[in-house]
């Protein structure tokens, strides 16, 4: 199966390195490019695309704000954050508008395509030591819980085990150390993260996330509230 791929980045130069680099791959397409998100909704449109890789600053309207319209469309294509860690503040707010991952423009080839096969396949792609140094970053940029209730009305649908599950996922715990951790298999943490994603109906573990520390369930810094 082909995966149709849209490149929006507002340097040209950047579009053209990396479409070179996926149209080397026997199962990737670029089927349309943008400069920004107008061009990118826009082209959406009249073509059929299964994963966006969004830059985040761009001219008439930015990375943040073309994910978020795009995510909120039925059938959206998933969209890989592409940006530059140090020098930009909105990348937790793109994972927030539902981005299903988050990687540096100076990204490796070959971790590039497997973040896009892992996207395209239903994945997130922030790794766990990633997710911690991300919510290091832009912990200012999230509510701190105070004055709200931890227990949040979506929450309550988890069982027990689920909310320990979402609390370790939302600490940057991958499977394996969440399975370590609570002695269970990882086949078993598995499934308790896929039945957290469709109660609290939520498209991936990035946005499990950002769902526990908007809540207050986990505090930035990674310590659960008492």
């Amino acid at each position: 199966m082909t995966i149709r791929l849209m490149l929006v980045d507002d340097q040209v130069l950047l579009r053209t390195g990396f479409r070179m680099v996926l149209a080397a791959q026997p199962d990737m397409e670029v089927v349309a490019e943008a400069g920004d998100g107008v061009e990118a909704l826009q082209a959406l449109k009249s073509t059929q695309v299964d994963v966006v890789l969004m830059d985040v600053r761009m001219p008439k309207l930015d990375g943040v704000e073309a994910t978020r319209r795009i995510c909120s469309e039925p059938g959206a294509p998933r969209v890989l954050i592409l940006t530059t860690f140090d020098l930009d503040e909105y990348a937790f707010s793109g994972l927030k508008a539902g981005a299903s991952g988050f990687m540096l423009k100076d990204v490796p080839p070959g971790e590039l395509l497997a973040a896009i096969r892992a996207v395209h396949s239903g994945d997130a792609v922030v790794a766990p030591s990633t997710t911690r140094r991300l919510l290091d970053r832009f912990s200012p940029m999230l509510p701190s819980g105070a004055g709200r209730e931890p227990e949040h009305k979506a929450l309550s649908r988890l069982t027990e085990r689920e909310r320990e599950v979402m609390l370790l996922v939302a600490q940057g715990l991958s499977n394996g150390e969440i399975a370590a951790r609570l002695v269970l298999s990882e086949a078993t943490v598995k499934t308790h993260v896929g039945r957290i994603l469709t109660k609290l109906e939520l498209r991936d573990r990035v946005q499990v996330v950002v769902l526990a520390y908007e809540t207050g369930l986990v505090r930035a810094g990674g310590g659960s509230l008492s």
